[in-house]
C-alpha cells in the first residue's frame, strides 16, 4: 500500500490529512507526520488515526510520497537534514511558497519534485490548487493530483514563472474577498443595519454570488454577464458599479495582484 508522510503538521498539512483520508485516496495507518510540536503530533495521531514519527530523517526514509509542508524559510534546513535519507523514486510534493523547484533539487538531487500553491479554503474541501511538475515529476502527476482533488480543485500550469501569478491571484485572493466582505460589513452598519444583520446579509450574499457564478460559468455565462443581469438601466446596481469605476477598482486590482506577483517572485529568489 502507498504511504504519505508530512513534515511539518501545520493546518494546511491537516487540511491534505482530512481531506485525502476522507477521499480514501490514503488510510490513516499509511499517513505519516513530523513536527516539532509533540503536542501537535498527538492531536494529529488522536483525531485522524495518522502514525507519528520522531525526525524528519525517519519519516522521510520511509513513505512514497513526502509532503513539506514546512515554513519557507527554515525549508533549506529541513532539506539538508533529510537528503540522505529520501529514496530514489520518492515522489516530493512542496507546498511551501517562493521555493522553487531548483532550490529543492539542489539539494535533494534528480528527484521527482511537484510544487503546489494550494489555498486556505483547502480547510474547508474548497481550495483550489497550482502544480506544477519537473521533468521526472510528471510521471507521478496523477498522484500528486488525487491528493489535492481531495481539498478542492486542481489547476495544472506549465511553466513554474506562473506560480508567481497563481499565488496573486489564488493564494493570496480569499484575503481580497475578505476585505471586500469586510467593507461591506462595515458601510452596512454606517447605513443602519445591525452587526449581525449585516454580516448575515453579506455573507450569504458573498456565497451565494460565489455559487451563481460557478453554475454560470457552467452555462457559458462569464462574470461579467451575470453582473450585467443584475445591473437594471438607472437603477441601484448602476448607481454602486458607477462608483466604483469612477475610483477605478478595475485598475486598483489589476496593480494590486501585480504587485503580489512580483513579490511571490522576490520571495522565489
Amino acid at each position: 500500500m502507498e504511504t504519505i508522510g508530512f513534515i511539518g503538521g501545520g493546518n494546511m498539512a491537516q487540511a491534505l490529512i482530512k481531506g485525502i483520508i476522507k477521499a480514501k485516496v490514503y488510510k490513516s495507518r499509511n499517513i505519516f507526520v513530523s513536527d516539532i510540536k509533540p503536542e501537535r503530533l498527538a492531536y494529529l495521531s488522536e483525531e485522524y488515526g495518522i502514525q507519528t514519527v520522531g525526525g524528519n530523517k525517519a519519516l522521510a526514509g520511509k513513505v512514497d510520497t513526502l509532503v513539506l509542508s514546512v515554513k519557507p524559510q527554515i525549508m533549506a534546513a529541513v532539506l539538508g537534514e533529510i537528503k540522505d535519507a529520501v529514496r530514489t523514486k520518492t515522489l516530493i510534493i512542496s507546498i511551501a511558497a517562493g521555493k522553487r523547484i531548483a532550490a529543492i533539487a539542489g539539494v535533494l538531487g534528480d528527484a521527482a519534485i511537484v510544487r503546489v500553491m494550494p489555498n486556505t479554503p483547502a480547510l474547508i474541501g474548497e481550495g483550489v490548487s497550482a502544480l506544477f511538475a519537473n521533468e521526472k515529476g510528471k510521471s507521478m502527476l496523477d498522484k500528486a493530483k488525487s491528493i489535492f482533488s481531495a481539498v478542492g480543485k486542481i489547476v495544472i500550469v506549465e511553466n513554474e514563472d506562473l506560480i508567481d501569478a497563481v499565488t496573486a491571484v489564488s493564494g493570496s485572493g480569499p484575503a481580497y474577498y475578505f476585505l471586500l466582505m469586510e467593507e461591506m460589513i462595515t458601510a452596512a452598519i454606517k447605513l443602519g443595519l445591525s452587526e449581525n444583520a449585516a454580516k448575515e446579509l453579506v455573507l450569504q450574499t458573498a456565497r451565494g454570488a460565489a455559487l451563481l457564478a460557478i453554475e454560470g460559468d457552467k452555462k457559458g455565462e462569464s462574470p461579467a454577464v451575470l453582473r450585467q443581469k443584475v445591473t437594471s438601466p438607472g437603477g441601484t446596481t448602476e448607481a454602486a458599479l458607477r462608483v466604483l469605476a469612477d475610483g477605478k477598482l478595475g485598475i486598483l486590482f489589476a496593480n494590486a495582484i501585480e504587485k503580489a506577483c512580483e513579490r511571490s517572485r522576490e520571495l522565489s529568489k
